[in-house]
């Protein structure tokens, strides 16, 4: 279960988060209006998309909840959309999976964050382990999209191997194969679970899968990345202050947390 994280987070009917601290929940964003007028007036929206250069890793960890967040949470990346990948049955979905995997698809800015960083989280952050044999659904996957990405990919697992000796390490390397978008209620999971703040990011199917700020706040409201941090993202966003209010509430409630599936 992410054994290299801190604690499990649990949903309170207001987000998911722990209880335990001090901090008054914030109780305006019931009032839908008050961000559509902030919105209004200061000439902002939630930024969906955002325009840098970016390229792309795949990987599987366990269930693809988790490793969202993880991810969403982490400076750098621009993008997440769960799926499954890695087979040959046409139109894979999560009741009828056929030989396909949970994977995560991360578009990242490489002057920000390298492969290499990627795959640091990537092993130290499997829900069930490196090391033990699971159903091919959850399986420890490595989907490289170039010839750079498979020798990195490589080396790194035959570092990580003499770390972990003698255990063998089951992690597969393979090329990038077809990737099919999970459903709707699988993508950025846990934001989903803060509905009002949903709405007024007018999320929709497609944005589920492709927005910039739904990524990064699927990550801090799970508690990944911290206060500081995020306070240093926000303004890329396009939150208006209510937002930014109920945003800064759980990710000071959630710091510190873990995750789980």
């Amino acid at each position: 279960m992410f054994r290299n994280l801190l604690s499990f987070i649990r949903f309170d009917g207001r987000g998911f988060g722990v209880s335990g601290k001090n901090i008054m929940a914030p109780g305006r964003l019931k009032d839908k209006s008050i961000v559509r007028n902030e919105q209004k007036e200061l000439n902002i929206s939630p930024v969906h998309k955002l325009d840098k250069p970016f390229k792309t890793a795949t990987f599987g960890m366990g269930c693809f909840w988790g490793a969202e967040s993880l991810y969403g949470g982490t400076k750098g990346i621009i993008r997440t959309t769960v799926g499954y990948a890695g087979g040959v049955k046409d139109g894979p979905t999560y009741r009828n999976l056929g030989d396909h995997t949970e994977v995560l698809e991360i578009d990242f800015d490489p002057e920000v964050i390298s492969f290499q960083e990627l795959l640091k989280l990537f092993w130290n952050n499997h829900e069930y382990g490196l090391t033990t044999p699971i159903k091919r659904q959850y399986m420890s996957l490595i989907l490289y999209h170039d010839d750079d990405q498979k020798k990195i990919a490589e080396q790194s697992k035959k570092e990580e191997q003499i770390k972990r000796a003698p255990e063998t390490i089951t992690t597969e390397i393979r090329a990038k194969s077809t990737f099919y978008p999970a459903e709707d209620y699988h993508q950025k999971y846990r934001l989903q679970g803060h509905r009002d703040l949903c709405e007024t990011l007018n999320l929709n199917s497609k944005l589920l899968q492709t927005s910039y700020v739904a990524t990064k706040l699927n990550g801090y409201l799970s508690g990944i990345g911290g206060l500081e941090q995020f306070k240093a993202e926000v303004d890329s966003m396009g939150l208006t202050p209510t937002q930014k209010e109920y945003c800064n509430y759980y990710v000071e409630k959630n710091e510190g947390q873990g995750l789980y599936c």
